[in-house]
């Protein structure tokens, strides 16, 4: 029986720590941190606001309400409108009613439920692939795939532009990783020339549509240089599912290409498909691999079952209403084309639902931001370190709900204001040191 020490027990003698360690304790002394604070404190001194995390009211659609005022909204992705339909969110609230709003365990374990089968039976469908895998998380599904099934006798070759996923999936699986100039293939195939022979298997990322500068890749110069070289290739379709192609079934629609010969096949729930998540398509061993091997699959909960519901409903929306691509493309090139007539940089942006306004320096791209929210247009900076320090941006989400009369008032509104930042310092060259 455990002695009872009542009023009798000493209390142990406080630990004595040394004073050395106790900073290294101090999450404020990070290096990050305090980058961060003397970031903060440039935007004080010259008076900019801080452009992130606004409470959002109600749905995100063309039109979003913050702190009771609206504004055109250009900073959310529900490229073909559908989270604002009806049937999406209907169908939502009947998997609630069936199976609640978690499914609780992970898929392997306890998780697994037939509205997820017949979501990846429906994404297999699209790429006519053999099978497909939806992950709770599109970031994880890209970190998973890359990095749990390949290993230090292969290489990953990369888009230079790649997003974060596809970079810290590389690191994760510990094969060799180099980045190919963005868009170049030539780059790409001397890369391979150089060093295919030292490595076992190869793997080939690409994005479908570039979400920072609206670019797209050359699918069928892949599909060459990855035969050849006996590579696999990977696509992105994040922000390219619903955009490109007639009927929006993504860029190998696009480029006519069979999906087919593409060897994985990735993308997410949270862009046209207005859920939460993300998906990979593509062989069924590679599948069968995933199930049991992929870290972010197997120790993840498994997506719920509403939104699992609501994508898989937004899935065939899109399929049956291509008047929403035709739409949503119209307006995007319309937006390109005003952006350039009014002498606005928009890179190399194709204009389809991705469109950067480069700005130059992060600090009048932010003032830009701050002015822009003051005549009713919302929209989010992208600044170093996401690009390089004089390509910060405006990037804008183009859907296919937007109006003309939209898209021309903030064309026209971030010209002028944009010719009223050039004449005018805020202080901000002498802090730069430009």
């Amino acid at each position: 029986m455990a002695q009872n020490l009542g009023n009798n027990a000493q209390s142990p003698e406080p630990l004595k720590v040394n004073e050395s360690f106790s900073e290294k304790s101090d999450f404020s002394t990070l290096q990050v941190f305090q980058e961060m604070e003397s970031h903060r404190s440039i935007a004080d001194l010259v008076g900019l606001r801080n452009p992130f995390f606004h409470q959002i009211e109600g749905r995100a659609g063309p039109t979003v309400s913050i702190g009771g005022k609206d504004y055109i909204n250009f900073s959310s992705y529900d490229y073909l409108g559908l989270n604002f339909q009806d049937e999406v969110a209907e169908a939502a609230k009947d998997a609630i009613d069936q199976y609640g709003t978690s499914v609780s365990a992970s898929r392997p374990t306890a998780g697994n439920r037939p509205i997820h089968r017949a979501l990846e039976e429906q994404l297999a469908d699209l790429y006519q692939a053999d099978d497909a895998l939806v992950f709770v998380s599109g970031h994880s599904t890209n970190v998973s795939t890359i990095g749990d099934f390949l290993g230090p006798k292969d290489l990953v070759l990369y888009d230079a532009l790649s997003h974060n996923s596809i970079i810290v999936g590389t690191k994760l699986s510990g094969a060799t990783r180099k980045s190919f100039r963005h868009n170049d293939l030539a780059d790409l195939e001397n890369h391979l020339q150089q060093s295919r022979y030292q490595y076992d298997r190869v793997l080939i990322v690409v994005e479908g549509l570039y979400s920072m500068d609206g670019d797209l890749p050359d699918l069928v110069g892949l599909v060459d240089i990855k035969s050849r070289f006996g590579a696999w290739l990977m696509v992105d379709e994040a922000h390219s599912l619903g955009v490109l192609g007639d009927s929006g079934r993504g860029i190998f629609e696009h480029a006519g290409v069979d999906p087919r010969q593409i060897d994985i096949w990735m993308g997410t729930l949270s862009k046209t498909l207005c859920g939460c998540g993300g998906y990979i398509a593509g062989n069924g061993v590679l599948i069968e691999i995933l199930k049991y091997q992929a870290s972010g699959f197997m120790y993840s909960v498994g997506i719920p079952a509403p939104v699992t519901a609501a994508s898989m409903r937004a899935l065939q929306l899109m399929q049956q209403q291509p008047e929403r691509i035709q739409r949503l493309q119209a307006n995007g090139k319309m937006f390109l084309k005003t952006a350039q007539q009014a002498g606005l940089d928009t890179g190399n942006s194709q204009g389809y639902s991705v469109v950067p306004i480069i700005i130059g320096d992060s600090l009048r791209t932010v003032k830009m931001c701050n002015l822009l929210m003051e005549k009713g247009i919302f929209s989010i900076p992208v600044t170093y370190p996401a690009v390089t320090m004089q390509q910060a941006r405006i990037r804008f989400f183009i859907t296919s709900e937007h109006s003309r009369e939209q898209i021309v008032y903030t064309i026209e509104t971030m010209a002028a204001l944009l010719k009223e930042l050039q004449n005018q310092s805020f202080g901000l060259s002498e802090i730069l040191g430009e």
